[in-house]
C-alpha cells in the first residue's frame, strides 16, 4: 500500500477542512482531508473488488467524485459519509460489470451452434421478469417503492428518504425486508 502516502499534517478538524474546501475549491485542502481516510477507502474497495490494482484505481476515482459531490452535499460526518460513498461506488461498479458480463454471456450463447434457439432463451428471461413483477406487487407499498428506487432507479438511501418522506432508518428497513420478501416469493413461484 505504498501508493497511499499519509500527509496529514493539518491540525484542522474534518469539518474545518470541508468548510475551507467549499469556500476555496482548493484541491490541496481536499487532499489533506482525503489523505486521512485513504486507507479506509482502499480497504473498502479491496473488500468488494478483491483486486489491489482495481482498488487503487477506485481510490483515485472516488477522490475525483468527491471534488464534485462535496460542492453539493452537506456532510456532517465526513468519515461515515465517505465510507457510504465508497461502498456505493464499489457496488455500482460491480453492478455495471455484472450487466456487461451477462450480456457477453448472452452473446456467447447466441453464437453456439448446438444451443437452444434464442426464442427459448427469451421466453425464460420473460418468465423470470414476469415472476419478479408479480412478486413486487406482493410487497407492502413502502417496501415496493423503496426496493424499486434502490435497485431499479439506483437511488441511495438519502435520496429515497427525500423522495418518499420516509425516515432514513425506515428506508433501510423497507429495502432489507422487501428484498427478503421478494426473494422468498421469487423462489416459491420459480419452483412451481
Amino acid at each position: 500500500m505504498n501508493f497511499i502516502r499519509n500527509k496529514t499534517s493539518s491540525l484542522l478538524t474534518d469539518t474545518e477542512l470541508l468548510d475551507a474546501y467549499r469556500q476555496s475549491s482548493d484541491l490541496e485542502i481536499l487532499g489533506q482531508l482525503y489523505a486521512r481516510y485513504m486507507t479506509l477507502v482502499y480497504g473498502v474497495c479491496l473488500k468488494y473488488f478483491k483486486d489491489e490494482e482495481k482498488s487503487k484505481d477506485a481510490v483515485m476515482q472516488i477522490f475525483e467524485e468527491l471534488v464534485k459531490k462535496l460542492k453539493i452535499h452537506q456532510v456532517q460526518n465526513f468519515k461515515s459519509w465517505l465510507h457510504v460513498t465508497t461502498k456505493n461506488y464499489c457496488l455500482m461498479l460491480l453492478r455495471k460489470e455484472s450487466k456487461y458480463q451477462i450480456s457477453s454471456i448472452d452473446d456467447e450463447i447466441m453464437e453456439m451452434e448446438d444451443f437452444e434457439h434464442p426464442i427459448v432463451i427469451e421466453d425464460i428471461k420473460e418468465e423470470k421478469l414476469s415472476i419478479m413483477e408479480k412478486c413486487l406487487e406482493t410487497l407492502t407499498p413502502e417496501q415496493k417503492i423503496s426496493v424499486e428506487l434502490f435497485y431499479l432507479k439506483e437511488k441511495c438511501y438519502k435520496d429515497i428518504s427525500s423522495i418518499t418522506g420516509f425516515e432514513l432508518l425506515k428506508v433501510k428497513s423497507y429495502i432489507q425486508n422487501g428484498k427478503r420478501n421478494l426473494k422468498i416469493c421469487i423462489e416459491k413461484n420459480s419452483s412451481e
